[in-house]
C-alpha cells in the first residue's frame, strides 16, 4: 500500500462534526452490550508460578527435535522430554521447547490454554490431547 494512503479498515474516526459514525457505530454496539449476559464465560487459565515456567533442559533442543519421538497421550507426557515446540497464542511466546522435561503444571497451564480458546501453534496435535516426547532410554 502506498505511504500516502491510510488503511481505515477496521477503525472508527469520531470528530466533533461527526454524528453518522457515532450513530453507527453505536448501533453496532448496542446489541453486543444488551447481549453481554448471555456469553458464556471461557474456563479459567490456569497459570503457574512464573518460576514453574523454567523447565529443565535434558537434551540438547535439536537432538531432541530431530531424533526419535513417539506421541504419547497428554498424561502419559508429564515427566517425559519434549520432542516439540508448544507455543501458545496469545501470547505465542514458547512455553515448551524440544529438550525440556514437561512438568504437570505446564501441561495444566498449556490444556487450560486450551480450553479458554488459545491456539497451539507448533504442536504435532494442536489440541494437546497427546505430545511429542523422546522414547524412554
Amino acid at each position: 500500500m502506498p505511504a500516502e494512503e491510510e488503511d481505515t479498515h477496521g477503525r472508527a474516526s469520531i470528530t466533533h462534526a461527526d454524528d453518522e459514525t457515532e450513530k453507527v457505530l453505536l448501533d453496532a454496539m448496542r446489541p453486543l452490550v444488551d447481549n453481554a449476559g448471555s456469553i458464556g464465560r471461557r474456563p479459567a487459565v490456569r497459570l503457574p508460578e512464573p518460576r514453574a515456567l523454567e523447565l529443565e533442559q535434558a537434551v540438547l533442543p535439536r537432538e531432541a527435535f530431530f531424533g526419535p519421538a513417539e506421541q504419547v497421550p497428554a498424561e502419559r507426557a508429564v515427566g517425559r522430554i519434549s520432542a516439540e515446540m508448544i507455543s501458545p497464542y496469545p501470547p505465542g511466546v514458547p512455553v515448551v521447547a524440544p529438550g525440556e522435561v514437561i512438568t504437570k503444571g505446564v501441561l495444566d497451564y498449556l490444556r487450560s490454554g486450551v480450553a479458554h480458546g488459545f491456539f497451539i501453534a507448533d504442536a504435532a496435535d494442536p489440541s494437546l490431547e497427546s505430545l511429542r516426547v523422546t522414547p524412554r532410554p
